[in-house]
């Protein structure tokens, strides 16, 4: 039982170098009918993610607490999740979150990656290739933000994505991490944020 209940807490990564785009597609193919599994391409490696139960509680608490931030302030948004993003032949990923902000878009304004394995800062190599313009992680209870700006990610403090110029980074963090024992709590302690953000 403690076995089982491990490895649905803990995600399961797999990497592999040497994978022409091609093999990409097939492997993709054979994971078509497996829900909850994630794949990413960039210079000929690919991984396979496998999130488990916490990392899933993360990505849905932080994009239920952007979505009441945007619904409070009065933004127009567009969650697409974990969509696929790709550049065919060079690059595919599929993020926790992704968002458009103001009007649906090609290409999402805004991705976050929950972190629970190694190689976070690698993937900001898959998001400069499809030119996302921000990326976040979550991590060990933190947020580390990035904007992309002359072709390379630099590390900022706050939200450069113009709708979420006034989100407080601190404020969001300390929710998120109130969330693992009381969504409720947490998402009544953000509500009550917003009125001074």
């Amino acid at each position: 039982m403690t076995q089982a209940l491990s490895r649905t807490v803990n995600d399961q990564q797999i990497v592999y170098s040497g994978i022409s785009w091609s093999k990409f597609q097939l492997i993709r193919s054979g994971f078509a009918d497996s829900p909850g599994i994630r794949l990413a391409y960039y210079d000929n490696t690919i991984e396979i993610l496998m999130p488990g139960r916490e990392h899933e509680m993360f990505s849905r608490l932080i994009g239920f607490l952007i979505g009441l931030f945007c619904l409070e302030k009065g933004i127009e948004f567009e969650p697409t999740g974990s969509m696929t993003h790709e550049r065919e032949g060079e690059v595919s990923a599929q993020a926790d979150e992704s968002y458009c902000f103001g009007k649906s878009k090609s290409t999402p304004d805004l991705v976050i990656e929950v972190g629970f394995t190694s190689g976070g800062l690698n993937k900001l190599s898959r998001y400069r290739a499809l030119g996302i313009s921000e990326v976040w992680f979550w991590q060990d209870g933190l947020f580390s933000l990035y904007r992309l700006k002359d072709r390379d990610y630099v590390q900022i403090a706050r939200s450069e994505v113009p709708e979420l110029a006034a989100l407080d980074m601190d404020v969001l963090t300390r929710c998120v991490l109130m969330g693992q024992t009381s969504r409720l709590d947490a998402a009544n302690e953000f509500r009550k944020a917003l009125y001074f953000m």
